[in-house]
């Protein structure tokens, strides 16, 4: 049964990602891990940083350089990076266009709502606490790849969000802008929406619809 107010509608609880969804962090989190691999003898351009792990959790970049490279990241990678990116977020980030206004819209018709992302309980906090959304996002609605076995492009994320959220899986609508994040929905039987600001729609294949502007969203999903 759902723990939350359900509305008897076409969903019972919208998952978003958070990484270019919620948050505009795809650029700046691209920008330093390209700088990043670079300087650590890894050439990487902004890019290819955005084809190969935008949407990932941070293993997927551990795996990738030593399949490439045949050498590994050095053991304070993950620190190092996630510090960078953080500073980054601290000076520069900011909320989607138009989110706030749709978690309004969601809040006043009574949907339920929560974020599923590949980054860390750490990242989120620290994005929605950063751009003002963390009030809306309470205890029991954030989901993190670190709650789960498999990242992105498993469907383990979105099942354990649904779970947690008391909701059958085809009951739930999920807003991605990843390829990876829309294989994970599908494999995990939801719908998915492909926010196209920053992928090409023909990359986020097998979306239930597509849509460039968070404004545009509201209208989708009823």
């Amino acid at each position: 049964m759902c723990p939350y107010s359900c509305r008897m509608g076409r969903y019972d609880v919208v998952v978003f990602d958070n990484d270019g969804v919620l948050v505009d962090s795809e650029p700046i989190s691209n920008r330093v891990l390209a700088e990043y691999l670079t300087e650590l003898g890894h050439p990487t351009t902004f890019e290819e940083s955005v084809r190969d792990y935008m949407g990932a959790a941070v293993h997927r970049i551990h795996d990738l350089v030593l399949e490439r490279s045949g050498r590994r990241l050095p053991d304070d990678f993950d620190e190092t990076f996630h510090s960078r990116v953080f500073a980054a977020f601290r000076r520069e980030l900011s909320a989607v266009g138009g989110v706030h206004e749709v978690l309004a819209k969601l809040d006043a018709d009574g949907v339920p709502y929560c974020v599923a992302s590949s980054g860390s309980h750490e990242r989120i906090r620290v994005a929605l606490g950063r751009t003002g959304l963390a009030v809306h996002f309470g205890e029991g609605r954030i989901f993190s790849a670190q709650d789960v076995g498999r990242g992105k492009p498993a469907p383990d994320l979105f099942l354990l969000a649904a779970e947690k959220m008391g909701v059958r899986p085809d009951r739930c609508a999920v807003v991605e802008d990843s390829p990876l994040g829309v294989r994970a929905a599908l494999a995990a039987g939801m719908d998915v929406y492909g926010f196209t600001s920053m992928t090409p729609r023909e990359k986020l294949v097998g979306a239930t619809a597509h849509f460039s502007r968070m404004e545009e969203l509201p209208a989708l999903l009823s």
